[in-house]
């Protein structure tokens, strides 16, 4: 992909480049929109309950960056030829609930007849130049906040595999649906250095991200990360995904491991995620009072997981240190 053609234009503030969670477009001077899109196929049984994941998913890359969704676009595949309508109308109820609690509005969209169903939304949301919060920002001396629990991964794994009990997969969904609305808000009002949402990459993959583009290395205490009720049990079961070992193995060569971490929090760090938490990178004066405004919000298990130090360019110092 790297020889496809790159788009230079004066008000393009952030493109393809940098893995930013959003597309930043200067429209003025005091305005910015940003653009991002996000779809996959169903992770649970109930239509309602995935179109809410799916859309607090696609919502996430807009709050990362400090916006607020304005409108959703729905992108739907759909087996019409097979499955009732009655179930696409369900998706894409659950979809915009979650598109109305963030204050946005749905203006259209498009479908495709498919074999397997794939719903989510590209989203349109505003920032102005000094709200906007990217991963290229991250200061040495900040710490690390993470606004969500991890493991989804593992638990809508073992759910495909009918493995996984009732009141571990409601806590999980319970998590992706909900907004990081306020903990964007928090970013905001505590001067986040820089934040991005924890997705498919995982957490070690998103970390080296936001580190890549600061020029700085990032250090997670792998003993501080929050873990989904249950989730421990179901990594002792084996239900791990595909993309866990490929997360890894695409970081490899950019980190560390110190000490003698736990081999659960390993396969955490490298979970993929759906709909998952903010990562922040703020000032350590400011990281008690972001916590305390997540959490006041809603996201109660926000948590300090490590800090970010000064990367020496000419080492062969990594950008990330997984420390147990």
């Amino acid at each position: 992909m790297q020889q496809l053609p790159a788009f230079n234009h004066p008000d393009l503030l952030i493109g393809c480049d940098g893995a930013s969670d959003a597309g930043a477009f200067r429209l003025r001077d005091d305005l910015i929109i940003l653009q991002s899109l996000d779809f996959f196929p169903p992770l649970v049984d109930d239509p309602f309950l995935f179109g809410q994941i799916a859309a607090a998913n696609s919502l996430s890359d807009i709050y990362a960056m400090g916006g607020k969704p304005q409108t959703a676009l729905n992108i739907v595949a759909f087996p019409d030829d097979q499955l009732e309508l009655s179930i696409l109308n369900k998706i894409l109820a659950g979809g915009a609930e979650r598109v109305q609690a963030a204050g946005a509005v749905i203006a259209g969209g498009h479908s495709v007849r498919d074999t397997e169903i794939k719903y989510g939304l590209s989203v349109t949301g505003t920032v102005t130049p000094e709200n906007l919060i990217t991963n290229r920002s991250a200061h040495v001396g900040d710490c690390l906040v993470l606004t969500k629990s991890l493991g989804t991964g593992f638990v809508t794994t073992a759910f495909k595999k009918n493995r996984c009990p009732d009141d571990v997969l409601e806590t999980a969904t319970e998590s992706m649906t909900k907004l990081n609305q306020g903990a964007s808000q928090a970013a905001q009002t505590w001067a986040a250095s820089a934040a991005t949402d924890i997705t498919g990459f995982g957490l070690a993959g998103h970390a080296t991200e936001m580190a890549t583009a600061s020029g700085v290395q990032i250090v997670i205490e792998l003993d501080a990360l929050p873990i989904l009720p249950g989730v421990a049990a179901l990594i002792s079961q084996g239900h791990h995904t595909r993309a866990n070992a490929t997360n890894r193995n695409g970081i490899e060569s950019s980190m560390r491991i110190e000490g003698d971490p736990d081999p659960v929090d390993m396969d955490i760090v490298f979970d993929p995620q759906t709909s998952g938490g903010l990562l922040v990178s703020i000032a350590a004066s400011q990281a008690d009072a972001f916590i305390a405004s997540c959490k006041q919000a809603g996201a109660e298990s926000t948590a300090v997981i490590g800090e970010v130090r000064k990367r020496e360019a000419e080492s062969q110092d990594p950008f990330l240190i997984l420390r147990g």
